[in-house]
């Protein structure tokens, strides 16, 4: 076995100085082009793992006018922790295997968001984009359509633009939470909902108040908070409308923002003690979580599972089938929930 080798990064050359062979034949070797024999295939691949050899992605870009390389770009401000690592891992499952690596793009909501998407169309430093915080008309992918850069969206548009897409389908979401509340006896609703800028908004609240009045309920709203607030503003906020003459007895929680880690529930938790009540008995709460279990808890609280390490899955299979050509209306899918788990944590 060839001992790994220090200083200047391993080429191709180094490999086929190794091995006695043509540079040529090497990168064939490496593309595991059927043109070159198996036993040679295997053994240039050996060498270059002993050696430590990363293909260079200038030469790469261009030699075949590609990188291998896609982006998810991600708001800071939004998307930390367990979305994040949800996401990405399931991102990374569906990369294993092929050729493609991921790097993260991230940037600032309360800058211009357009400014990472055209940094990496402007270089060509990848071959495609993943892309969330869906708006109806997104200035992003209109950009990138125009641009011909391949990429998916973690939601969907409503400009009538055909794209990539991985949804969940939040109207579904809404209806199904209303419904076991209506089913629990609650009559007077509260939603936490997204920003209305956002596409998932629109969603949700046409689920909403389509079962609202369906069952004949009636909404008690929220004032001036949605689920891209703090811990504590929404804390406040749950604290100030239960303390209304009239209050919901049940709740909504769209999740997103700190709602996808349990953050927004144990808000919601944090505002009902403030004010005296007690959830399970006085209100219900519907929440959208990433994990089916939140054990931290000891309230009563019903859950939607939506899965976003599937949604990262899906995203990518998407994306890569973009990058080969394949037409956006075969790329588009949308996760319907099925079902609310009534969650009562077991007490010790």
């Amino acid at each position: 076995m060839t001992l790994v080798r220090h200083g200047s990064p391993p080429t191709l050359k180094t490999i086929a100085t190794a091995l006695g062979l043509g540079v040529t034949t090497v990168s064939r070797a490496l593309r595991d082009d059927p043109k070159i024999g198996l036993k040679t295939r295997m053994s240039v691949q050996e060498e270059a793992r002993n050696l430590g050899y990363r293909p260079s992605r200038a030469g790469l870009r261009l030699r075949t006018g590609k990188t291998n390389v896609i982006s998810l770009v991600l708001d800071t401000q939004e998307q930390v922790g367990s979305f994040v690592s949800e996401m990405i891992f399931g991102i990374t499952e569906a990369l294993a295997g092929t050729a493609y690596h991921l790097i993260v793009t991230p940037y600032s909501r309360l800058k211009d968001a357009m400014e990472p998407i055209r940094y990496l169309v402007e270089t060509e430093s990848v071959d495609g984009i993943i892309i969330s915080r869906i708006e109806p008309d997104d200035e992003r992918v209109r950009y990138m359509l125009e641009h011909d850069m391949p990429f998916a969206t973690h939601g969907r548009t409503f400009a009538g633009l055909q794209h990539p897409y991985y949804d969940f389908d939040n109207e579904a979401f809404a209806r199904i939470a209303v419904r076991r509340l209506a089913n629990l006896g609650r009559r007077r609703l509260a939603l936490l909902a997204p920003p209305a800028d956002l596409s998932f908004h629109d969603h949700m609240r046409q689920g909403f108040q389509r079962e609202l009045s369906q069952h004949g309920l009636e909404e008690v709203r929220f004032q001036a908070v949605t689920n891209d607030n703090s811990i504590e503003q929404i804390r406040y906020a749950v604290r100030d409308l239960m303390r209304q003459p009239v209050r919901p007895d049940g709740i909504v929680s769209s999740s997103g923002g700190v709602s996808g880690t349990g953050g927004a529930l144990l808000a919601i938790i944090a505002g009902l003690a403030d004010a005296g009540v007690s959830p399970g008995r006085e209100v219900d709460i519907v929440t959208k979580q990433l994990f089916k279990r939140l054990p931290i808890f000891r309230e009563q609280y019903h859950i939607v599972h939506e899965d976003v390490r599937e949604a990262g899955r899906e995203l990518t299979k998407s994306l890569i089938a973009a990058i080969d050509g394949q037409p956006a209306e075969a790329l588009q899918s949308l996760a319907i929930p099925a079902n609310v788990i009534w969650q009562i944590p077991e007490i010790p």
